[in-house]
């Protein structure tokens, strides 16, 4: 997928089944003496009915002391998310979105809304980077796929009562990271997300395959090179930076002792800039892709 944009990391999300039988997604097993830690490369949007739980992450969910998300799974989390995404996501009174696009983004943006039966004026009062989120939304739900049955809706419930729940983030923290981008970022991303949705619609079939098969290295052509290359300080910003801050805390709860499973967006997994390259550098066995 060359979608070089916050679409590919924020609801980055089968259509297609792996050939092989052996083949899942990606989990990594951190160790030191007396601590396991089970990372897990999360999808967040997927399509119903799709068969994706490894057998490591099946192993410790009934017997991990905690579980980690990138953010809190509580039941009023979706709704403050999204009060807070519509809040920040607002242009400034007689700011126009469509204004900050060329003449051609804006015929792509009018062929993108037609196909998902939105209208431009629904986009027109929000940053590049809410509208990015409209417009996958609108796609995702265009091919049946729901954040219900995507890795962190179906874990949700899946968790056993004396399992503790943390997160690693606020619904706060994670959005100001897309709101307070720069806006000349933003628009570059969106502008290029336009593009490809305008000429590759198939590119999520070709994500959820490359996932659902462990393929890391697909994925990092699809998801994170293209970011690195179109938008070097988003890519910083929303990728880079969030798995280093999230690394102090696990390095911390694998100083304790227990189980530990952590569940966050694959592309925080691959890749030198991933957590597990990062926790092997600090000295820990990371066993994985």
């Amino acid at each position: 997928m060359r979608r070089r944009s916050f679409r590919a990391l924020v609801l980055v999300a089968a259509v297609f089944m792996a050939p092989a039988a052996f083949a899942a997604p990606p989990v990594w097993i951190v160790r030191d003496a007396d601590s396991e830690m089970i990372l897990f490369g999360s999808v967040h949007v997927l399509p119903p009915g799709l068969d994706w739980r490894p057998d490591a992450l099946d192993k410790a969910l009934p017997v991990a002391d905690d579980i980690w998300f990138e953010l809190p799974l509580d039941p009023g989390a979706a709704d403050e998310i999204g009060q807070l995404a519509l809040s920040m996501g607002r242009l400034g009174p007689g700011k126009s979105l469509l204004a900050m696009l060329s003449p051609t983004d804006r015929v792509r943006l009018e062929r993108i809304c037609r196909r998902l039966r939105l209208s431009p004026t629904q986009i027109d009062a929000f940053e590049p980077w809410f509208a990015e989120v409209i417009l996958a939304r609108a796609e995702f739900q265009a091919a049946g796929a729901s954040t219900s049955s995507g890795v962190e809706g179906a874990l949700s419930v899946a968790v056993p009562a004396h399992t503790e729940k943390r997160a690693l983030e606020t619904a706060r923290q994670q959005l100001e990271m897309f709101h307070l981008a720069p806006m000349a970022d933003q628009v570059s991303s969106l502008r290029d997300t336009l593009r490809q949705m305008d000429s590759d619609p198939r590119a999520y079939d070709r994500l959820v395959a490359a996932w659902i098969r462990g393929d890391v290295r697909q994925l990092d052509h699809e998801a994170l090179a293209p970011l690195r290359k179109a938008a070097p300080e988003i890519y910083l910003r929303l990728v880079s930076r969030r798995n280093q801050a999230w690394v102090g805390p696990l390095d911390a709860r694998l100083k304790g002792r227990g189980l530990t499973i952590v569940v966050v967006g694959v592309g925080h997994l691959i890749g030198p800039d991933g957590v597990p390259a990062r926790l092997r550098a600090l000295g820990y066995s990371v066993q994985g892709p």
